[in-house]
């Protein structure tokens, strides 16, 4: 575990009652990278979308709070790691919020659907195929937000049954992104930072033969790129593999 951050601090700012984020960026973290973590305002998270309007509502509200206390550590860039917050607040209105909290930190400022944004440009995907742990209402958010920075969703579908976001198995996951995949989709994007990802991408990748981004992956990917830290890392999907 890197402690120091002598290459570079990352910021995080993530739901309150999520234990998967800290997982994966504590994996994925090169040597010499720290990762530190601040929970928005958001009761009775439980990792399914009960109470979730009310939530989002919640972490929007007190933004600023969050990102004033994660700049106490001074990383070199602050991430919003909750991709349906961003959904919640629309292209326009996650601009706003990143331009206000990067001129009152100090520090840059990326999201995860931002980051996701980024990855896909950068390994030259416009048509996706997107694979959700949501339900249907929200999912159908989801693809508005990618259509809304020009990607063409040729497909889409969502987990049933989900008990928990942060307890879903990798066969599930897997079969997710198995399941979306279309031939013309030129990558495969599974959204929710929750929901865990990096278990399957690699293999997902393989099978798929296309490259296939998630959240949590997308979301290193990018705050690595704006700390202007450059280290390639295997076995997670080739977009963190790209510098």
């Amino acid at each position: 575990m890197n402690v120091n951050g002598w290459r570079a601090r990352l910021g995080f700012l993530i739901p309150a009652g999520t234990p998967t984020v800290e997982c994966e960026m504590f994996e994925l973290a090169p040597r010499g990278v720290s990762v530190h973590f601040s929970r928005m305002v958001g009761r009775g998270a439980d990792g399914t979308l009960k109470g979730l309007e009310d939530r989002l509502t919640s972490q929007i509200e007190h933004l600023d709070e969050s990102a004033g206390l994660l700049a106490s550590v001074k990383p070199n860039v602050i991430a919003l790691a909750h991709t349906a917050t961003s959904y919640r607040l629309g292209k326009d209105g996650e601009r706003t919020v990143a331009e206000r909290l990067q001129q009152q930190t100090g520090i840059p400022f990326i999201s995860t659907l931002g980051s996701v944004v980024a990855a896909l440009q950068a390994l030259g995907a416009k048509r996706i195929a997107l694979g959700t742990p949501y339900d249907e209402t929200l999912t159908r958010r989801a693809k508005a937000g990618l259509e809304s920075y020009g990607f063409e969703v040729v497909s889409f579908d969502w987990l049933r049954d989900v008990r928990s976001i942060f307890d879903e198995t990798e066969q599930r996951v897997y079969g997710l992104g198995r399941g979306v995949d279309r031939e013309q989709a030129q990558a495969v994007f599974l959204s929710g930072v929750g929901m865990p990802t990096l278990p399957v991408l690699e293999q997902l990748e393989a099978d798929l033969g296309k490259p296939v981004v998630s959240s949590a992956s997308a979301t290193m990917w990018n705050a690595l790129r704006v700390a202007k830290v450059v280290h390639p890392i295997p076995g997670h999907g080739r977009i963190l593999q790209l510098t």
